[in-house]
């Protein structure tokens, strides 16, 4: 058998219940941490930032599961509505990280997201995923139909937002953050149809 029918095959066999809960477990290991001084003399800071990342991290392997199974045959779609979701929950936990233990001032979190372009573009790309996160289920896919999978495509304003949010909310130059970037951009590309296809269509 080949790697990856055999891959195929042995994913299938993977329930996703567990992985739902894997998934909600780092971020109370996180909050021990920053109890425990784990996570520096900025906490909370540190806190947001892994949060962050972690939500971001999802969004880029959620968009990888069309590319991989088109151009190598891996199919992880029965995974999507995991990742999706778990992405979602990890931008919302670094939301509620930064209005609830950094910002705390109402009229201040206002204000931050109107002045601030990182908070606004951050802001802009939680918003997108609202709708994505109410609908990732079987009702609306059938209620939909059709309509589900554009506004699904939100996805990729989405997570290119938060990869411009990251680079903006870092101080001097980093590659990771751009290297998050690139990657979105090519993850992007490799869901374009072949150009000779859209040539004869």
């Amino acid at each position: 058998m080949q790697p990856i029918a055999w891959a195929n095959s042995t994913l299938r066999l993977v329930p996703t219940w567990p992985l739902y809960i894997l998934c909600a477990l780092p971020p109370v290991w996180f909050v021990y941490q920053g109890l425990t001084g784990g996570l520096g003399v900025e906490p909370i800071k540190a806190l947001e930032a892994r949060l962050g990342e972690l939500a971001l991290q999802f969004l880029v392997a959620g968009l990888a599961i069309t590319p991989l199974r088109r151009h190598i045959g891996l199919n992880l779609l029965r995974f999507r509505r995991l990742i999706g979701l778990a992405a979602f929950y990890y931008v919302s936990a670094h939301l509620l990280v930064w209005l609830v233990l950094d910002v705390q001032i109402v009229s201040q979190i206002w204000a931050d997201i109107v002045k601030r372009p990182y908070v606004t573009v951050g802001m802009a790309a939680f918003l997108l995923l609202i709708p994505l996160a109410i609908t990732s289920n079987t009702w609306s896919i059938r209620r939909l139909g059709q309509k589900w999978r554009r506004l699904h495509k939100l996805v990729y304003a989405a997570t290119l937002l938060g990869a411009v949010h990251f680079i903006m909310l870092v101080k001097g130059f980093q590659i990771e953050p751009l290297l998050y970037l690139g990657t979105i951009v090519l993850l992007l590309a490799l869901r374009l149809p072949p150009l000779r296809r859209r040539q004869m269509a």
